[in-house]
């Protein structure tokens, strides 16, 4: 083969950002570490998933369903939007569904970003609020948490003070599992100047919703800028392998856009269905909640011991969510691969700041239990990570 017919690179053609961008850590299967690691049960605990199941109203949706799983589902998600209007207050016209929230995070990208943009986003973040403004060219700023893992409002206020295009942060916190006060997401709103776009990431609402914790769309409804709030059937609905997210928006207008830069029938039949089902069982949802606060609490308390009889420097911080987030004093990847060996499957944080840190999913009791005894046996074959 001469120079001239010589093959040409993907990475040749392939747009710098996109080259650029780093991997999202999606996590492992357990398939895939049970031979791996050739272990018989596995404890799946890295993706905030809801080990409890979806209603069984559910199921039964997508029995009657299958009969019509030759039809292109409804591309407007008409039915699922009235629902999610009668759930949230918010009308139908302002509504967006989408494949999983991640995807409207995604359209929300590919429609406000261009080269140079700047977004601003929390640290730590949730890695898609960096990757997609990433994959768009866009410049990220990450504000800091501060030492109780609380917003830092003066940082946050010097950041807006700079041009942006979009702010974007969860609430409940992925991966910190804290919920921001209403104090701080009215100064952090405040302090975001009127040409951007705000995005409140609620992907975790569901179990943080209740007293203490502050409605987010009461405090952005009167604002003068375009902001939306994201919100997803993954997680406490128990509906993570079908796929369906939503997004409330301020206006219709702010809806068609998204929507414009979508893909038609992104939100397929069965889990249009299913996510209608699940807003009917209330019970099923309040139940869920309610475990997962008890095996919340619950883990809490035998990390708590395990800290004090046997490994000093393991710190949780709090959380209203699925999840807790654990300073292992130990680099996180180290004692994630040593989990692995043992059947269970937790979440290293890699962000740099972060790096001894693992996100575990509140499982059942059995599962809680599991995780908590191969921490103990792992920890101490792990040498402390170096300060700072």
């Amino acid at each position: 083969m001469t120079s001239a017919q010589a093959a040409v690179s993907a990475l040749e053609l392939c747009r710098a950002q996109a080259r650029a961008l780093p991997a999202y850590n999606a996590g492992l299967s357990e398939t895939l570490v049970r031979k791996r690691y050739r272990v018989a049960q596995v404890r799946k605990l890295a993706s905030n998933e809801n080990p409890h199941g979806a209603s069984p109203a559910v199921a039964a949706a997508i029995r009657d369903w299958s009969a019509r799983a030759h039809r292109y589902p409804d591309p407007a998600c008409t039915a699922l939007r009235e629902g999610l209007q009668q759930w949230t207050g918010v009308d139908a016209a302002r509504i967006v569904a989408g494949n999983g929230s991640e995807e409207l995070i995604e359209r929300i990208c590919l429609a406000f970003l261009c080269a140079g943009d700047r977004t601003v986003t929390l640290s730590p973040s949730f890695g898609l609020h960096e990757i997609f403004p990433l994959m768009m060219g866009a410049q990220v700023t990450k504000v800091p948490v501060d030492a109780r893992f609380a917003h830092d409002l003066a940082a946050w206020r010097a950041a807006l003070a700079q041009p942006t295009k979009l702010v974007m942060f969860s609430t409940p916190s992925n991966p910190l599992g804290c919920a921001a006060s209403r104090v701080e997401l009215q100064q952090i709103i405040a302090a975001a100047p009127r040409n951007v776009l705000l995005v409140i990431d609620e992907a975790y609402h569901e179990y943080a919703a209740g007293p203490g914790y502050p409605d987010v769309l009461q405090l952005l409804a009167q604002q003068p800028r375009p902001w939306v709030v994201l919100r997803t059937f993954s997680k406490a609905f128990g509906l993570a392998g079908l796929r369906v997210g939503y997004a409330l928006t301020s206006e219709t207008e702010l809806r068609a856009i998204i929507e414009r830069v979508g893909t038609p029938f992104n939100v397929n039949g069965a889990a249009q269905v299913a996510a209608l089902a699940a807003l009917t069982d209330r019970e099923h949802l309040r139940s869920v909640v309610a475990a997962t606060a008890r095996e919340r609490q619950a883990l809490v308390g035998a990390l708590a011991s395990l800290e004090s009889a046997r490994q000093p420097g393991l710190r949780v911080v709090p959380s209203c969510a699925n999840f807790l987030f654990i300073d292992t004093a130990r680099s996180a990847r180290q004692v994630a691969e040593a989990l692995l060996a043992r059947g269970v499957i937790v979440k290293p944080w890699l962000e740099p700041g972060f790096q001894t840190f693992i996100r575990v999913t509140i499982g059942e009791g059995g599962e809680n239990d599991a995780f908590v005894t191969a921490l103990a046996d792992v920890l101490p074959q792990i040498p402390p990570a170096p300060p700072g």
